[in-house]
């Protein structure tokens, strides 16, 4: 798996997807502080809480969510599609919670919409690599897959700096953004005809290797 281009390029996009989603999700409460509407009181569904706090459990909510959702979504529409689909709408709330995130009730609509794009990367990268590369190491092909998390891990560190250079949240917000939107494209039209390709040779190589 691992002498194949395909591999290598859905592993940077696991990484631009899974940096892009760290850079934003990671820093939710210090962004928040810093657009001081982290402590103001919402109303969430009959319970008064403030903005972060709310923020954070409708969060995780939809990140568990968005699993299913996109894994049933990629099986009628077809796996590139839907990360074309689903990383283009991370990108775009990414963006747009750089604008209107100073605004409570925005600023909870956004960060979910945000989590909602952004963790379904853990249902569809793992269901690509094991159309791609059959079932029998499937487990094992996954969790080499999954280090790409890892390896974006280590950009957010780097949010922090280029938030104090630059004065302001907006350049992480554009970087990230920008991550998610190239990973999009490279979804649909690097990735899926490259895995076409590899799907069809490996499907007239096997013939020959029972033989």
């Amino acid at each position: 798996m691992v002498r194949t281009p395909v591999f290598w390029v859905m592993y940077l996009m696991f990484v631009m997807m899974a940096a892009g989603g760290l850079m934003a999700t990671a820093q939710l409460g210090p962004i928040a502080k810093d657009f001081k509407i982290a402590d103001i009181q919402l109303d969430f569904f009959g319970l008064a809480m403030p903005v972060l706090t709310g923020a954070l459990a409708i969060d995780r909510v939809l990140n568990g969510l968005t699993r299913p959702f996109f894994g049933w979504v990629s099986d009628q529409i077809g796996r590139e599609n839907t990360m074309f689909i689903a990383f283009a709408l991370e990108g775009i709330g990414i963006y747009a919670l750089s604008l209107y995130g100073r605004d409570p009730v925005m600023f909870v609509i956004l960060s979910g919409i945000v989590f909602f794009a952004w963790g379904e990367i853990y249902s569809l990268f793992p269901a690509t690599c094991g159309d791609t590369f059959g079932s029998k190491y499937a487990t094992t092909n996954a969790g080499l897959l999954y280090t790409a998390k890892g390896t974006a891990s280590l950009v957010v560190p780097y949010t922090s700096v280029l938030t104090a250079w630059t004065g302001s949240w907006y350049a992480v917000f554009i970087s990230a953004a920008a991550l998610n939107i190239v990973a999009a494209l490279i979804a649909l039209f690097v990735l899926k005809p490259m895995r076409s390709a590899y799907i069809k040779e490996s499907s007239a190589m096997s013939p020959a290797l029972a033989e």
